[in-house]
């Protein structure tokens, strides 16, 4: 069994897109996904590298991702690396696809300067909980995470 984990293209935005609805599918929010192949290509070769992305394959099959991009911690005083997306397909959890994909974000992460790796997990998925905390992830439950999208990003956008 081989385990390779290489960065992905653009040609790969068809792949990750059906990875992001798995996940989407497995948190129970699969009607939030609107993004394309089209926008998943844009991203992906963007100049400025908003989007990055890892993919997983076993035995030259395509079986997971991590897609990142790049923030700031004002407090380090440096860049940060930002996990949005991390998935393995269920029928391949196990192998240790997951771990190599993180493995593989850390080091990339402190080998250009990162002064972390942050990610967020659903408060009731345990299995992946228990995964991060096995690999010496620490949660932050002093940090409360918000967001405005869609029509609130819209209207507060717009208020006088």
């Amino acid at each position: 069994m081989s385990l390779n984990i290489r960065p992905a293209t653009i040609a790969d935005a068809e792949l990750i897109l059906g990875f992001i609805t798995e996940l989407a599918i497995y948190e129970k929010a699969e009607h939030e996904v609107i993004a394309s192949i089209d926008d998943i290509r844009h991203s992906l070769q963007d100049p400025l590298g908003y989007a990055r992305a890892l993919v997983a394959e076993l035995d030259g099959e395509a079986v997971g991702f991590a897609l990142y991009f790049l923030s700031y911690s004002t407090w380090l005083g440096r860049k940060g690396m930002y996990l949005e997306d991390l998935y393995v397909s269920s029928k391949h959890r196990g192998v240790g696809a997951g771990k190599a994909l993180l493995k593989r974000l850390a080091q990339i992460a402190h080998d250009s300067g990162c002064g972390r790796l942050e990610w967020s997990v659903l408060d009731w998925n345990e299995p992946a909980i228990q995964f991060y905390e096995s690999i010496g992830a620490a949660a932050q439950p002093e940090w409360i995470r918000y967001r405005l999208a869609g029509d609130s990003l819209k209207t507060f956008a717009q208020a006088d």
